[in-house]
């Protein structure tokens, strides 16, 4: 998946508009305006499309974290340069507030089983035995279950 796939399924999973993906950039101290967000939205084919780099994905999902759980005390977290999918899995988990069994019903709700065994090893060290590495079609998975979770619920209280 690339981060132009992943920023497109959380902008339209929560619903969020420019003003809010631009105000997330702004809670992870970083400036960012409607066009480049835009661009980074915008289709692969468009003319106008702008590859969203690991470290601006990066940047988004720190603001994530912070618009759904605050800001952390002291300095903001320094955006990593690289970006994996376990990562950006992580960081999703973070910024949901999920535990490893939200995330194995999340997965459930795209039709994808695993176990908390095969879903652990995504969160360890890279350097560690059991560490694995996650796939796009695990993190597609999660993405799509967590769209059925959330879209789902937003959708519902626009509309009450």
């Amino acid at each position: 998946m690339t981060n132009n796939d992943v920023f497109r399924r959380i902008r339209y999973t929560f619903d969020f508009n420019d003003e809010k993906m631009i105000a997330l950039f702004a809670l992870a101290e970083c400036q960012v305006n409607r066009e480049q967000v835009s661009n980074w939205l915008k289709k692969d084919d468009d003319p106008d499309y702008k590859a969203c780099n690991d470290t601006q994905l990066a940047i988004f999902l720190n603001g994530l974290i912070n618009d759904r759980r605050g800001k952390k005390e002291g300095s903001a977290p320094e955006p990593e340069k690289r970006l994996s999918n376990n990562i950006i899995l992580r960081k999703l988990k973070i910024a949901l507030d999920l535990k490893d069994e939200n995330v194995l019903e999340i997965m459930q709700l795209a039709d994808f089983r695993m176990s908390k065994h095969e879903l652990s090893a995504f969160f360890r060290k890279p350097g560690h035995k059991n560490y694995r590495e996650c796939k796009d079609q695990v993190l597609r998975n999660f993405l799509q279950g967590a769209q059925h979770k959330y879209r789902d619920s937003v959708q519902s209280h626009s509309e009450g």
